[in-house]
């Protein structure tokens, strides 16, 4: 099954363990990125301590709920397309309660209720502890919605459940919600200000992890390499600068040198990096520590400056590529992924051409590349005509993905002939006789099973690639 969702917005139905005690069912999909993945494990937790067990079979259920993604227009029509089903069975069984959760929820709110009429309950992304609040009120007949951002909430006094996972990876949240405000985005609006996680908090829920036989984490954040941590409280809980450079303060780079630590035979994976804000101190953290996957996933958005200032984005072209530079001086073998979108307005030739040359200069081993989606109420929307054909974006966007697939083709083939370390974490879906793990620079690998089992980490020889896969034979324990 399938937990990282942002590329496709692919729906993935969520089950966990049964409890005894309780006696209703909960149906529920997430669509989007990780971080709503991530939090659909803490609404099941939640829900689990209100009477709720999850099930696949939604015509079962009690109550069904939704983890949106507004990211692009594309992304809501699936939904919408979810919540026609969802309503058709609904007509049979009246009993079924509908409920949109995530950031679409926080996008259009009480649209929902009052012109759509399609759902029961509207939920933002910091008010799911108010879920078995606002079922009362569905059962008393009254409007439920609660969207109300938070500047303190993070659900660190909540242990997530882990739906539908493997046991062996597992998301690990540390932010929520982002400053940055780049012109094209949603998510300042519909998951509000950036917030960080007490630390103690994340480490209890790392050595559970560890305690129940994880092998890797992902510490999740919109944008990890900002988290701060001020022992004292909060930035607002100061009245001056100094008072807040005197309080215990832990930054990202002490936050993964700390897991790094505390579970030493634990991979660490993190997402996501923005320019701007990754300093050479998390390089180091990297480079030190063993367990530290050398693996980057760093958003460009375009190779262009004059569209990165039109994005609102704090860095340009020579500040990337410096930064590119500077990861390589410290993690020589360090695999870099990229965020791209195609077509942003008054995108021009010219800018085409400087992204297509930037990613001649890094060489990503992947990436995810997009053409512009306009969303109402992002700046960009605002101000900024979306100007650029649809037939010119969809040349441009075919162009980049063929020039990061013959890059990731450069990547891949340079471990052929090389000894690799994998994480075995599912049968191959192509070959039920092979093992698909992962590398610590983010390659899929397969190889026969032997008598290998998923979650060994396993030394496996590389044969032969595709463009995204290599291919190889296990030659020992790691």
């Amino acid at each position: 099954m399938k937990k990282v969702l942002d590329e496709n917005t692919q729906g993935n139905t969520l089950t966990l363990e049964a409890r005894e005690s309780n006696s209703k069912k909960l149906y529920l999909e997430s669509y989007g990125c990780a971080m709503n993945f991530s939090d659909s494990e803490i609404v099941a937790s939640i829900l689990a301590d209100d009477g709720y067990n999850t099930t696949n079979i939604m015509e079962e259920a009690d109550l069904v709920l939704v983890n949106t993604c507004s990211i692009r227009d594309k992304a809501e029509q699936t939904i919408r397309k979810r919540l026609e089903k969802f309503n058709a069975v609904k007509r049979i069984n009246p009993k079924m309660k509908v409920g949109v959760l995530g950031c679409m929820a926080e996008r259009l709110k009480e649209k929902f209720l009052e012109e759509e009429k399609i759902v029961d309950l509207v939920v933002g992304p910091d008010a799911y502890k108010d879920i078995p609040n606002l079922l009362k009120e569905v059962e008393e007949g009254r409007d439920a919605v609660n969207v109300i951002l938070s500047k303190e909430e993070t659900y660190g006094d909540i242990s997530p459940v882990r739906l539908g996972g493997n046991g062996i990876t597992a998301y690990v949240s540390i932010t929520r919600g982002c400053d940055n405000m780049c012109t094209f985005c949603v998510v300042p609006f519909t998951r509000g200000r950036e917030r960080s996680r007490d630390p103690h908090s994340i480490l209890n829920e790392v050595n559970d992890l560890g305690e129940k036989g994880y092998k890797e984490i992902t510490l999740l954040g919109q944008n990890v390499d900002s988290y701060l941590w001020y022992g004292g409280g909060l930035k607002k809980d100061f009245k001056n600068a100094s008072a807040m450079q005197q309080a215990t303060a832990t930054d990202f780079s002490q936050l993964l040198a700390m897991v790094a630590e505390a579970q030493p035979q634990m991979r660490i994976r993190f997402s996501t990096s923005n320019p701007q804000d990754m300093g050479e101190d998390v390089l180091h953290v990297v480079a030190k520590y063993e367990n530290v996957c050398n693996h980057i996933h760093l958003p460009v958005q375009s190779g262009s400056t004059r569209i990165l200032k039109e994005m609102n984005r704090q860095h340009t072209r020579e500040e990337y590529m410096k930064l590119i530079d500077r990861i390589w001086d410290i993690i020589p073998d360090c695999s870099i992924s990229q965020d791209m979108i195609i077509g942003f307005p008054t995108e021009t030739e010219e800018d085409h051409q400087e992204t297509l040359s930037l990613m001649e200069y890094v060489k990503y081993s992947f990436g995810y590349m997009y053409k512009y989606s306009e969303r109402p109420g992002t700046s960009a929307a605002r101000k900024l005509e979306d100007d650029v054909p649809e037939e010119t974006k969809s040349r441009r966007l075919t162009e980049i993905v063929n020039q990061q697939q013959k890059h990731s083709a450069i990547r891949t083939a340079s471990f052929l002939g090389k000894t690799v370390k994998v994480l075995i974490e599912k049968e191959s879906k192509k070959d039920k006789d092979e093992w698909s793990g992962r590398t610590e620079h983010n390659n899929v690998v397969v190889f026969p099973k032997e008598d290998y089992k998923a979650g060994d980490f396993v030394l496996v020889k590389i044969n032969d690639c595709t463009t995204a896969t290599l291919i190889g034979e296990a030659v020992g324990y790691s």
